[in-house]
């Protein structure tokens, strides 16, 4: 790789740098990748190393922005409990849905069939549990 194309390599790793990284390091940087470069060291092994400073730069959280980190957990724990929330309120039907048969209530014995008189229309007869209430 020639100088100038490698230059051109570091050079746009450098970019992807923040802004105030690359004001208060970014010339520093271009100067020891030159020299590294002097020295025999591959342009692309520099640019990776730069590109995952980067990377690190951008994913570390600055002091002045703990208070958004402390809004993104609590953001972040709430949408957990609504979703735990929500598994928990559809597990109730899904169990009401069973597929299994109902036992017969040991308090309901048929007791007299009651007749009911219908006006117009033949008489109805309902059994009725020995209680009054129909099973």
């Amino acid at each position: 790789m020639d100088g100038t194309r490698a230059t051109r390599l570091v050079q746009t790793a450098l970019r992807c740098d923040p802004a105030r990284w690359r004001r208060r390091h970014g010339e520093e940087a271009a100067e020891l990748a030159v020299l590294l470069i002097r020295d025999g060291t591959p342009a692309s092994s520099i640019a990776w190393s730069y590109l995952a400073g980067a990377a690190r730069e951008w994913l570390t959280p600055r002091p002045g922005r703990r208070l958004g980190m402390v809004a993104c957990a609590l953001l972040a724990a709430a949408c957990s409990l609504g979703v735990s929330a929500g598994l928990l309120a559809s597990a109730g039907p899904a169990r009401a849905a069973s597929t299994s048969q109902p036992r017969p209530r040991a308090h309901c014995r048929p007791g007299a069939p009651e007749v009911i008189p219908a006006q117009g229309r033949s008489q109805v007869i309902t059994g009725v549990a020995g209680h009054g209430r129909p099973c």
